[in-house]
């Protein structure tokens, strides 16, 4: 899992002691903490930073991310820069902040060497779409066949005011404002308004969340009638994505469920940790009359 520093900047740019005064260069440019390399140095750094500037060859520094290489979403952006200044190259999170680091660079005088098919293309990928409308990409797994399809052709972005209902296939990538945390939402035939609100609060307030750090509600593509939990979100001016039985099933659902009657896992906590970014269910299921409500980040 990949964190922000606490405090401070989220770049850091790490060098071999020979290359210590570029590195000083880097970092005074880029507003970066500065590391010196040893072994366990990107080991110490990775779940610290969000940017990481490598002044070395990219073999050293190849070797020693890839055992800490976990996941696209999550790790931080690798940048490696050449030792004679001249070259800026992701190495890995292009679509994540590596791309933008490089082109940054390209104010020192480098030459930022962009790999990503997209970008490399002259196109937009759906990341950097995200990125320059402040949002995030709830079902990830679409930006592989959104991107690829970018290759080949224009591929129209819709944007819609709320309130609204999004029924959108796998193919198409939904991005929603940005927020820490996800919720997922169960609850009985006919539910009010009223009671999905409570149950929403309650949980939130529990958990020590506010509504406006939520990024995105989700529940079963069956519940796509129930207005009562479609005003509710509403309300709260969030976005309420319905998900099918197969996003579902790809989900675990740690806590019992009733809803294995409908060949399901579970409803809230399947649905919360499918749309959240670190897959970190961080409350679990809880029942609240007929609403039951799971968060994950």
């Amino acid at each position: 899992m990949s964190v922000t520093a606490a405090s401070g900047p989220d770049t850091v740019v790490i060098a071999l002691p020979h290359f210590a005064e570029d590195a000083a260069r880097v970092a005074s440019f880029l507003g970066a903490d500065r590391r010196t390399y040893s072994r366990e140095i990107f080991r110490e750094v990775f779940p610290r930073y969000r940017r990481i500037v490598a002044l070395m060859s990219a073999g050293i520094a190849v070797r020693q991310l890839a055992p800490l290489l976990s996941d696209k979403w999550s790790d931080p952006a690798v940048v490696v820069v050449s030792p004679d200044l001249r070259y800026a190259i992701p190495l890995t999170g292009g679509h994540h902040g590596a791309n933008e680091l490089a082109r940054r660079l390209a104010g020192m005088g480098m030459v930022p060497v962009i790999t990503t098919a997209t970008e490399a293309t002259g196109r937009i990928s759906v990341e950097e779409t995200a990125r320059a409308t402040g949002t995030t990409v709830v079902n990830r797994d679409s930006t592989r066949s959104v991107n690829a399809a970018l290759l080949d052709r224009d591929v129209p972005v819709h944007a819609v005011e709320g309130p609204a209902v999004v029924i959108a296939s796998p193919g198409v990538s939904v991005l929603v404002r940005q927020g820490e945390y996800a919720v997922g939402v169960g609850c009985r035939r006919g539910v009010r308004k009223g009671e999905v609100l409570e149950a929403i609060t309650t949980s939130c307030s529990g958990a020590g969340i506010r509504t406006d750090q939520v990024q995105a509600y989700a529940t079963t593509a069956r519940k796509a009638h129930e207005k009562g939990l479609i005003d509710a979100i509403v309300d709260l001016g969030g976005s309420l994505i319905f998900l099918d039985d197969a996003a579902i099933l790809r989900q675990p659902a740690p806590s019992p469920s009733r809803a294995v009657r409908l060949g399901l896992p579970g409803v809230a906590e399947p649905c919360a940790l499918a749309i959240s970014r670190r897959k970190e269910l961080v409350r679990a299921k809880e029942s609240h009359g007929r609403v039951t409500i799971a968060i994950a980040r």
